[in-house]
């Protein structure tokens, strides 16, 4: 994949949790003429987007077409991508494979039989294995469980029962057993990080606080391919958000990777390993978001190097 150099200068602020929304342009429709294995899904224009790290980033694959699609993820394999759909006033979560061989398939359904009062799904992603994934939802309430369904739709089950605790984007360990996700009061105070196994058990604290100038994770923290570290984009006092990296094993608090100097208000989010030692995160920059990377451990100050253009919502994946 080409890469080029983009400074990391932000105007406009985000939302805590929710999606920036692309506008479509015109571009990628259907194009990306590079067979999908490792890279990444995006949203643009509300329709899921993917680009090969071997493809050409400005003619990206389109998957789909009647939009209503986001926060999509990419399985082990690279085969398939699951996302968000908005159906109505309900969500539903739908699959599509990534050769583009076949359209948009529904796998479970907020209305599905099981998921009493199930409602506004959210970050769903594969285990490693690829046959279960695991996302958000809300129960009648405005907190945010977790629950896991199987890759077939079936087996659907609630792994967090706790009202007074909202929980944010689920990441899988490497071992496939349990997920790390940003847990807090609301979904808008996810001022913590905590463990949750797959059979249901207790949930476990991993940590308390995030350290002194991370407010809370505004979209997701994710788990390294080796389990050891740990990328989140934290909320500053600013009102900006930067991406923090830190350990897991011991747990330390995470320190910044990205920095700009005079933009308090930058907003750096979306982080996805790509690697033990490359960071890939969505920033709008001048004034359009797009997708970079950043090494670790060293802080980027200033210009990074620009992946994708014009994207949203993006997740790094395959094989």
């Amino acid at each position: 994949m080409s890469r080029m150099v983009g400074a990391l200068v932000l105007a406009a602020s985000l939302a805590a949790c929710e999606p920036i929304d692309i506008d479509d342009g015109g571009g990628g429709g259907g194009g990306g003429n590079v067979l999908f294995t490792k890279g990444f899904v995006f949203v643009r224009g509300e329709n899921i987007y993917v680009a090969d790290d071997d493809g050409d980033p400005n003619n990206p694959k389109r998957l789909t077409t009647t939009g209503g699609a986001s926060q999509p993820a990419v399985s082990p394999n690279g085969r398939s991508i699951v996302f968000v759909h908005q159906a109505g006033t309900g969500t539903e979560l739908q699959t599509v494979p990534t050769d583009g061989s076949a359209a948009p398939s529904t796998l479970f359904s907020s209305g599905a039989a099981g998921c009493t009062n199930c409602g506004n799904f959210r970050y769903p992603t594969f285990n490693p294995a690829g046959n279960v994934i695991v996302f958000a939802l809300t129960r009648g309430g405005s907190n945010f469980a977790l629950g896991r369904v199987n890759a077939d739709g079936s087996g659907f089950q609630v792994l967090t029962n706790e009202p007074g605790t909202s929980f944010g984007a689920p990441s899988f360990f490497p071992d496939g057993q349990s997920v790390l996700a940003p847990a807090g009061s609301s979904s808008t105070q996810l001022t913590q990080l905590a463990r949750v196994p797959l059979t249901g058990g207790a949930v476990t604290s991993v940590a308390n606080n995030l350290g002194n100038e991370v407010l809370w994770v505004v979209n997701r923290a994710v788990v390294s391919p080796d389990g050891r570290q740990v990328a989140l984009d934290g909320r500053l006092s600013s009102g900006g958000s930067r991406i923090f990296v830190g350990s897991l094993s011991p747990y330390s608090p995470p320190t910044r990777v990205t920095e700009h100097p005079g933009e308090s208000g930058a907003q750096d989010t979306f982080p996805s390993w790509m690697g033990t030692g490359q960071v890939g995160f969505l920033s709008n920059a001048g004034g359009a978001t797009n997708i970079y990377r950043v090494s670790i451990p060293a802080t980027t100050v200033g210009p990074g190097t620009l992946l994708v253009p014009s994207a949203g919502d993006p997740a790094y994946g395959g094989t």
